[in-house]
């Protein structure tokens, strides 16, 4: 079965974020449980967190579905050490915000060299970043997002990714989020049915098909190899509609959460019921 949703808004708390994706027709979905811009939010209560499982059972979003996404600021390879220890401390905090709500995930971007430490170095450093909070936390997955490698961002590749998680000790704690427009503006071609066939085909080969645990599905205002991250509306972009009916009638990605972040949020009840729609049953 198939868990698409979108990226909800917690304005008024954390707890309207499963009424808020109710409301649009989803079926999973994906928030920030804190602030997206600061190193540190605002605890969460236990009555909003006790409210957020009420509305969750309510609505039917078993936390298998639900997708936290932590803060724009962390860098968990920064160069930086002060920087460093802000994004890991930060890191352990969005973790523990997600054990308080029951949740068992939390997606993040890799992290950056900034141009002033190798590659290898900062991956080496991801990875050890998440090995401290792995071990400080318990029943959460770290979940590497793919990324489109603007800049000095690291995750573009799948080497990169699996380099990652070669260095993690708990490897039942860590994970794959994909993003299509990112992982299209990287340079893998989803949008041909043989080049979507063949970035699967190294997905599996090179980090585990075991390791996936979520999609964002987002169409690419840039051209394939592009290396910028720019999301365009389902069917309005440079990926297209064939690729979504091919991805959504995909049996690898039943059972987890299929994400939407395209930028006319007004539109997700619309683009939710359009991807259903195209399931061959």
């Amino acid at each position: 079965m198939k868990y698409i949703g979108a990226h909800v808004s917690t304005v008024g708390g954390v707890a309207n974020a499963p009424v808020n994706a109710h409301a649009i027709g989803a079926k999973a979905f994906a928030l920030f449980t804190g602030s997206s811009a600061r190193w540190v939010s605002k605890a969460i209560s236990d009555e909003e967190a006790s409210l957020f499982k009420e509305r969750c059972k309510t609505y039917g979003f078993e936390p298998e579905v639900i997708l936290p996404h932590d803060n724009f600021l962390i860098n968990l390879g920064s160069p930086d050490s002060k920087k460093l220890a802000m994004s890991r401390k930060s890191f352990l905090e969005e973790m523990q915000r997600c054990e308080r709500l029951g949740l068992t995930m939390l997606n993040f971007h890799p992290g950056s060299h900034l141009n002033a430490i190798g590659i290898e170095e900062c991956l080496d450093r991801i990875a050890e970043s998440i090995n401290m909070t792995l071990e400080s936390t318990a029943g959460v997955t770290a979940v590497i997002e793919s990324t489109a490698g603007q800049g000095s961002n690291l995750g573009h590749e799948f080497e990169q990714i699996a380099h990652i998680i070669d260095k993690i000790e708990d490897k039942t704690r860590v994970g794959v989020c994909v993003d299509t427009c990112h992982t299209y503006s990287a340079g893998y071609d989803l949008r041909s049915e043989e080049g979507y066939k063949e970035t699967w085909k190294q997905f599996d080969e090179i980090i585990g098909g075991s390791y996936l645990r979520a999609l964002h599905l987002n169409d690419d205002k840039r051209e394939l190899g592009s290396r910028i991250d720019r999301h365009e509306s389902i069917g309005e972009g440079t990926l297209g509609r064939d690729f979504f009916r091919r991805l959504v009638n995909d049996p690898r990605f039943d059972n987890m959460p299929l994400i939407l972040e395209t930028p006319d949020e007004a539109i997700w009840p619309e683009e939710i019921k359009w991807l259903y729609s195209q399931i061959e049953h």
